[in-house]
């Protein structure tokens, strides 16, 4: 056996899958002359058979891939746009034939933020490729043990390449990315997997990977009264009884889809679909127009999973390991939101490891706060994917569900990150408590609620979370009520989130008493604890208003950007020169 001399680096990151490849070039980034080791056992140039589950993004990971990594112009160049989401209910579960059996909520515009599907062997591929061209070392084998050290002592990997040679690597930095091994996770007895701690989740998953498919199954591309965007370009999700599917492009080369369904084992058998055969089975007798689709093109690959649900105690340890990624947690993959974890863990990781390698007096504060917050945000993922077993396929509960959860996702979740609120210890003290309040009050009581209504068969008609015209003043849940976008606040604490918490907070209280006229009448309106609700929300949004109010104030004489206002002073000097140069 030949074991090589100690490798020294800043930071080791184990795992180059997506969340470890974003991570090293975040980190190369932000922080100018760090070493970097990356490991993976798989080889660099990925086979297309690559397993992944979930290969669409949403507003978060798009900003992180986009703004944040450079990479706009590599993601328009070689994925396919995402156009939001399409939600689909069958009519009559016993006639899924084509799409005109189906209710829907269709995407009708293209989400204020552009988003992207994914072709994930093909991303990993890729930017591992540019990785190494910024200066990244990159291992090709496989971990066989960590010492994990304290007090600022480097971490030891022990790795035994892909040429049978084995080699020792430091830094006092340790990421796991890693995945499913749960390299971390197992050594510290970090990892809960246990159903009764994940909010009763207990899910599996199979999905498949179909190219020169006949899209035209699917939907013609002719829908001028609906949409001024395509219809198969979005994530299309597709539910039942117990379950819900996605369909999603992940290559225009070759008309390729992932097709998939996350199934609630008290509903699904894992045994009924755990093979392509009996999967298929499930789909031409419950989503024929799906089974048709696949029918139509070329098996790539087909993987079942048993189970999905995990989630960690720490994520950023004060012995500076850090786990993101599936290593760190994933619940369901419903609305995409493991990339944006993911999105919100790496700046975070960067940060400290910034702080840290700066020798700052506040580097310890700011991990203590950031894995505070990072745990909070995947328990507010896990209880949006909550109590679903019941209301996945009854359209009009499940479409006032999703109503419900875009406004928080448009109107905080988002602009928070946008404008790096999840960065500032001060904003993260004040939102924290109300935050949870909502998670531990208001938002498992609206679940437990629409359980009711499941029972009792209430149609409280169906909720389009795209449309403008079912609350007051012509409300829509895409809404920004800060201009970040329009006058380009991409700075750090720019926009104004406060003014963002003062409208969401509001309408999320009339959402509220409109929900408890439809589904329980004056007694649901004036029921003391639904009053509560209200008078919270409400409260917060004055609240909001004051901090509205407060900022604006802050930052009357700050351009809303720095680069805008910089162009402008510059443009004092202009004059017209009517020239050409010589040529």
């Amino acid at each position: 056996m030949n074991i090589n001399q100690a490798s020294e680096y800043d930071i080791i990151i184990m795992g180059a899958g997506f969340a470890g490849l974003c991570q090293a070039r975040h980190l190369m980034l932000k922080i100018p002359h760090i070493k970097i080791a990356l490991i993976d056992p798989r080889p660099e140039d990925r086979t297309e058979a690559d397993q992944k589950i979930g290969e669409s993004t949403v507003e978060m990971a798009a900003l992180l891939i986009g703004k944040e990594l450079g990479l706009y112009d590599y993601m328009i160049d070689n994925h396919p746009p995402k156009m939001g989401l399409n939600f689909h209910w069958p009519k009559q579960p016993k006639s899924t034939e084509n799409l005109e059996d189906y209710y829907h909520i269709w995407i009708n515009r293209q989400p204020p933020i552009p988003t992207f599907q994914m072709h994930r062997p093909k991303f990993e591929r890729d930017l591992l490729r540019m990785n190494k061209e910024m200066g990244i070392e990159f291992y090709n084998g496989r971990v066989q043990d960590v010492e994990i050290n304290s007090n600022n002592q480097p971490h030891v990997v022990k790795v035994k390449l892909n040429n049978g040679d084995y080699i020792n690597l430091t830094a006092k930095h340790l990421i796991d990315a890693a995945g499913r091994q749960f390299i971390l996770g197992r050594k510290t007895d970090n990892v809960i997997f246990e159903p009764e701690a994940l909010k009763g989740i207990k899910t599996g998953s199979a999905w498949v990977r179909i190219k020169n498919i006949d899209r035209s199954i699917f939907h013609n591309g002719y829908d001028p009264e609906n949409s001024v965007v395509s219809h198969y370009y979005a994530t299309n999700h597709f539910f039942g009884h117990g379950h819900w599917l996605w369909m999603i492009p992940i290559s225009q080369e070759n008309q390729e889809v992932s097709l998939g369904i996350i199934h609630h084992h008290d509903v699904i058998d894992g045994k009924q679909i755990n093979s392509r055969e009996k999967f298929e089975a499930f789909l031409k007798s419950n989503h024929k127009v799906l089974y048709d689709l696949i029918k139509s093109g070329e098996l790539v690959d087909f993987h079942y999973w048993p189970r999905i649900a995990h989630t960690s105690k720490t994520l950023f340890s004060q012995d500076n390991w850090y786990v993101i990624g599936d290593s760190a947690c994933i619940f369901d993959a419903f609305y995409s939101l493991g990339t944006s974890m993911i999105a919100v863990a790496i700046e975070s990781v960067t940060e400290i490891i910034r702080a840290k390698l700066a020798g700052e007096a506040n580097a310890e504060q700011k991990r203590s706060a950031y894995n505070e917050f990072n745990l909070t945000f995947i328990n507010a993922v896990n209880t949006f994917v909550s109590q679903h077993t019941k209301q996945l396929g009854n359209a009009s509960i499940m479409s006032w569900r999703i109503y419900f959860e875009y406004m928080w996702w448009f109107g905080i979740l988002v602009p928070m990150y946008l404008g790096k609120w999840h960065l500032d210890i001060n904003f993260i003290r004040e939102f924290l408590g109300p935050f949870r309040n909502f998670l531990n009050g208001l938002i498992p009581d609206v679940y437990q609620q629409l359980n009711q209504l499941v029972e009792k068969k209430v149609n409280l008609g169906l909720m389009d979370a795209i449309r403008a015209d079912q609350l007051v003043g012509n409300y829509y849940t895409f809404k920004h009520f800060d201009d970040f976008l329009e006058n380009a606040k991409l700075e750090p604490q720019r926009c104004n989130i406060s003014g963002s918490m003062k409208y969401t907070l509001f309408y999320v209280a009339i959402w509220y008493i409109k929900f408890q006229w439809k589904g329980f009448g004056i007694s649901g309106v004036i029921n003391p604890k639904n009053i509560g609700h209200v008078v919270y929300l409400l409260s917060l949004s004055a609240l909001s208003a004051l901090g509205e109010l407060k900022y604006k104030i802050q930052t009357r004489d700050l351009p809303s950007n720095t680069e805008v206002e910089k162009m402008r002073e510059e443009f004092k000097e202009y004059q017209y020169q009517p020239e050409l140069q010589p040529w």
